[in-house]
């Protein structure tokens, strides 16, 4: 009788532990996420993370709350600095820039050679295939949970100036670029005078007259109004892309239950796929509707012919081979060779 009642305590418990350990796991939960982003919405950056704290936000029932924090605002708007700070802890979780991050990731620098990635398919052949792979795996290695990834789009330049139709165009012009040496390095090689700066200490300085101009996706041409900061000209050239990386912080990650890991992942990568739309919308369809809006502002918007491009890459050629030791020689043959292979 003693036997028969100490197994069903026993049975009892092991049931009530089995019950408790979710409960318990999920009471080192914290009451909420803070989710670091240069921009906020409506850009297709600031989406990204929107899309993903409400994704993670249903399906886990709350269980995990993501607040969004643009203008990198939990790093005192310093962009560069976002990488290490999620490493530390300071983040939680980012959508997050490879330029921004190349600083403590040289491989990160691939998206950045100049010229590399001709169009939206050489873009896609890297990021969804094995050379976006090989970079989750060092960014694993350097501290963070890589998860998907979405897009800032083709960078491309504008000016108070005139049109940019060949480097020589650019001599002279005070342009103001992210804080990453590989830019600096381009800009230089082009006859320019690059200035490295915050973004929110560019507008003034390009208000001012400062600095002649900049370089950006065009999306944050028609949300920020450039043309009311003198940007009088824009050139589509397509030098490089700036994928965007979902990252939660390691020790957060662990913190997760294996059940909402994997929600928190898929909610990533259907967030990334969404926002890759939105960041291409009016440049992949037919007559580019982005540009007419552009030039409705009364902005002179000129687009290369392949000649024209091509001055460019030779030009910037120097600059391509200086870095691909740094890059590592392997993953950008790997990249070319994607490239090469890809379905247009």
């Amino acid at each position: 009788m003693k036997l028969r009642t100490f197994l069903a305590s026993a049975v009892a418990a092991a049931a009530a532990l089995t019950v408790a350990a979710p409960a318990m796991a999920q009471s080192n939960y914290k009451s909420e996420y803070r989710l670091s982003l240069v921009l906020g919405p409506p850009t297709p950056w600031g989406m990204a993370g929107q899309i993903w704290a409400d994704l993670v936000k249903e399906r886990t029932q709350g269980r995990i709350n993501i607040k969004l924090y643009p203008g990198v605002s939990l790093i005192q708007g310093d962009q560069t600095r976002e990488f290490s700070a999620l490493r530390q802890g300071v983040i939680d979780m980012a959508v997050g820039s490879t330029i921004n991050w190349s600083p403590q990731v040289k491989q990160l620098n691939l998206f950045s050679l100049p010229f590399l990635m001709p169009d939206y398919a050489a873009v896609d052949a890297l990021t969804q295939g094995e050379v976006g792979k090989e970079i989750f795996k060092t960014l694993d290695k350097a501290g963070v949970v890589p998860l998907a990834w979405g897009e800032n789009g083709y960078r491309e330049i504008t000016n108070s100036k005139r049109a940019i139709e060949k480097p020589e165009d650019l001599k002279g012009m005070k342009i103001r670029v992210v804080g990453s040496p590989i830019f600096a390095d381009m800009f230089t090689a082009l006859g320019a005078n690059p200035t490295q700066m915050s973004w929110a200490d560019a507008q003034p300085a390009l208000s001012s007259g400062a600095v002649d101009g900049q370089e950006n996706p065009l999306f944050l041409f028609t949300v920020l109004k450039m043309h009311t900061v003198g940007q009088k000209f824009v050139t589509t050239w397509g030098y490089m892309a700036d994928p965007l990386v979902f990252v939660v912080n390691k020790d957060i990650w662990n913190s997760w239950t294996p059940a909402d890991q994997g929600i928190v992942r898929q909610a990533a990568v259907d967030a990334g796929k969404q926002e890759i739309v939105l960041a291409r919308k009016g440049l992949v369809e037919a007559g580019k509707p982005l540009l007419k809006d552009i030039a409705g502002m009364g902005v002179t918007v000129t687009q290369l012919t392949p000649a024209q491009r091509e001055v460019f890459v030779k030009a910037t050629r120097p600059v391509y081979d200086k870095w691909k030791p740094t890059i590592g020689t392997n993953l950008v043959d790997m990249a070319e060779k994607a490239i090469a292979a890809r379905k247009q």
